[in-house]
């Protein structure tokens, strides 16, 4: 094999140009993008102010044991400096595997991974049911979604006042249980109770949600494939499997990830439901971190970050797994 030498340089013919350093391909970049970086830089400033400085200023909290009672403040005309003290890792070593650790952390834990799953569950199967019930012809359709839209489209704190006025012991649902001569349960009060209308006030709120992403995901899938599964004689069931789930899988996704997301940290109806005080066994992460915070005396602000920081290592790390298992799914599904 014969390679061609450029005599006055000694370097081969063909070869590549070495790649130049990261500063040199950052300059280059910025001469090439510089309207881009130009129109971004107002969202960097604007997240960095709003998120980065907030998260970083947390994960240094939490590495102290600042509360209240050491933390710098203004008494009149009297600036009291800060005084807390470096502690490492200790706050999370007494949230995990500290003596009060259970009752602290890992009940709240439990509690709050179920309420998100079967919240979650609610939400998708009663949205994918009235998606599908939409999506057909009826008379009236547009009222119906109208209405359905409604508990969505209420503003989050008129809703659940609502609900707390009639889940009251002299509210209308045990008016109606009890003209029913069926039991008046103490839905405020008692634990059972709190969890059950917690989940049940939650997914008054955000079916709506799913039922409207999951509409248009249903008029996304090309009529065709119903014609054609129907000609075949596949069943209603049957192409409710191969046709309908199939033509929702990348909308699913996307919902049931941002419906985990944010009933994990759905911290307004659990607060407005039960007041930061009431319900102690019925409190979520979030709103568990915020009694922490500032529902108590002295305000622990370091445990309060450190909560703050394992809620978003948990979606972190939940979030990773779920995008490979979607990513594994869809490559057994090729």
């Amino acid at each position: 094999m014969t390679v061609a030498i450029d005599r006055a340089t000694g370097k081969r013919r063909g070869d590549r140009a070495p790649r130049p350093g990261l500063g040199q391909r950052i300059r280059n970049g910025f001469h090439k993008y510089w309207y881009a970086y130009a129109m971004i830089a107002p969202v960097v400033v604007v997240l960095g102010v709003l998120v980065g400085y907030p998260l970083v200023r947390g994960f240094y909290l939490t590495l102290t044991d600042a509360n209240s009672l050491n933390s710098a403040r203004t008494i009149g005309v009297n600036h009291i400096d800060a005084t807390y003290r470096f502690i490492g890792l200790d706050n999370f070593q007494d949230i995990l595997f500290g003596p009060t650790a259970y009752d602290r952390f890992w009940s709240h834990f439990l509690w709050t991974v179920f309420w998100t799953v079967a919240c979650v569950a609610l939400h998708y199967s009663i949205g994918l049911g009235l998606a599908l019930m939409l999506n057909q012809k009826l008379r009236g359709r547009t009222l119906y979604r109208l209405l359905l839209v409604l508990p969505w489209a209420v503003p989050t704190f008129v809703t659940v006042f609502s609900w707390r006025i009639m889940l009251a012991d002299s509210g209308v649902l045990n008016q109606l249980l009890g003209a029913l001569h069926l039991p008046q349960p103490e839905w405020l009060e008692d634990t059972f109770w709190q969890r059950f209308a917690a989940i049940m006030v939650n997914t008054w709120c955000g079916v709506p949600f799913m039922m409207l992403s999951l509409l248009g995901g249903l008029q996304s899938i090309d009529s065709t494939l119903y014609e054609a599964a129907e000609m075949d004689g596949a069943s209603a069931w049957q192409r409710f499997r191969h046709v309908t789930l199939p033509g929702l899988r990348s909308v699913s996704s996307t919902v049931v990830l941002l419906g985990i997301i944010w009933t994990f940290n759905q911290f307004v109806i659990i607060f407005l439901l039960f007041g930061k005080n009431s319900a102690p066994d019925a409190q979520i992460l979030v709103t568990w971190a915020y009694q922490l915070g500032f529902g108590q005396q002295p305000r622990d602000f370091a445990q309060s970050a450190a909560y703050g920081v394992l809620l978003l290592s948990i979606l972190t790390v939940f979030t990773s797994f779920y995008f490979r298992w979607l990513k594994r799914n869809d490559q057994l599904a090729v």
